[in-house]
C-alpha cells in the first residue's frame, strides 16, 4: 500500500504561459478527478468541448469565463463551481494567469 501524498492543491505548477497543465489526481472507472492550472490559457478559436461525461468544475483560484453554445458567457471567480452536462458544448473564453481548477468527470 502506498502512503498518502502530501501535495497542496493550491500550489501552482511552473507551467508555460498560455498552456494548461492537467494532472489526473484520481482515475477510476466511475470518474476522473483532474487538477488544472490554466496559466492564462483559453480554448483555441473555434474549439468547443463536447464531452461524453458530465463535468463538475470548481475554480479554486483566479478568474475565468466559460462560454456555452446555447447562451451567455458565465463569469467565474474563486470558489464558483458549475455542473456541465454531457454533450453540452462549451469553451474557456478567458482565464487569468493564476486560474486553478478541480474538474470531476463522471457518467450519470
Amino acid at each position: 500500500m502506498t502512503p498518502p501524498s502530501d501535495k497542496n492543491l493550491l500550489a501552482l505548477s511552473s507551467g508555460v504561459a498560455g498552456e494548461e497543465t492537467i494532472v489526473v489526481l484520481i482515475e477510476h472507472p466511475a470518474f476522473t478527478l483532474e487538477h488544472i492550472v490554466s496559466n492564462g490559457a483559453a480554448s483555441p478559436e473555434g474549439f468547443w468541448y463536447d464531452q461524453e461525461r458530465t463535468e463538475w468544475v470548481v475554480l479554486l483560484r483566479g478568474g475565468a469565463v466559460l462560454k456555452f453554445d446555447t447562451g451567455e458567457p458565465l463569469q467565474l471567480s474563486a470558489g464558483d463551481h458549475v455542473v456541465i452536462p454531457a454533450r453540452c458544448r462549451h469553451r474557456v473564453e478567458r482565464c487569468s494567469p493564476d486560474a486553478l481548477w478541480l474538474a470531476l468527470h463522471y457518467q450519470e
